[in-house]
């Protein structure tokens, strides 16, 4: 089995956690932070729908500056309903597939890739390994943040890789 492969079984089986855990966010409470310092419900919402397209930027460009001096910053679609943030997350998750799909290991394994903020370097390591700590580890975390918000809303948290408190595992 390849790399590539691989990785695609793995994003399939955290997408049902990712769908699951959509399908529970309210709606109407896209202002709604925990604490001023925190990220609105939103924005995390946007985020964990749109990280698998991120494995785009990874595979296919050489670096990417989080913050380009005097550039546009990126910022993803806004979303009303839970529809809307649903249908962004299946074409992001058909996209990060389109893109594993169409690379190789060998790609992945002994190609460079580079995240800058401000034109400073944060990180460069293998292709392999940015998908792994960029993508996938990091959609793992910002959809356990996500749990907690729908917690203190009074929503039920999905069963991802047990059991949770609201539903049995799947």
């Amino acid at each position: 089995m390849t790399i590539t492969e691989l990785l695609l079984e793995e994003l399939d089986r955290e997408a049902d956690g990712i769908r699951k855990t959509l399908e529970r966010v309210p709606e109407g409470k896209n202002d709604w932070k925990p604490h001023q310092r925190s990220m609105a419900l939103g924005s995390l919402a946007t985020i964990v729908a749109n990280i698998p397209a991120w494995l785009d930027m990874v595979v296919n460009m050489d670096e990417l500056d989080i913050n380009p001096a005097g550039g546009p910053q990126y910022r993803p679609p806004a979303w009303k309903t839970r529809k809307d943030l649903l249908a962004q997350f299946e074409g992001s998750l058909k996209k990060g597939r389109e893109v594993l799909k169409n690379t190789t290991d060998d790609r992945l394994l002994n190609t460079k890739w580079r995240m800058l903020s401000g034109g400073k370097l944060m990180s460069e390591q293998s292709r392999y390994v940015a998908i792994r700590d960029g993508v996938l580890n990091h959609m793992a975390h910002h959809r356990g943040q996500l749990t907690v918000y729908l917690r203190m809303n009074e929503e039920k948290v999905p069963a991802i890789y047990g059991p949770s408190a609201d539903e049995k595992a799947a």
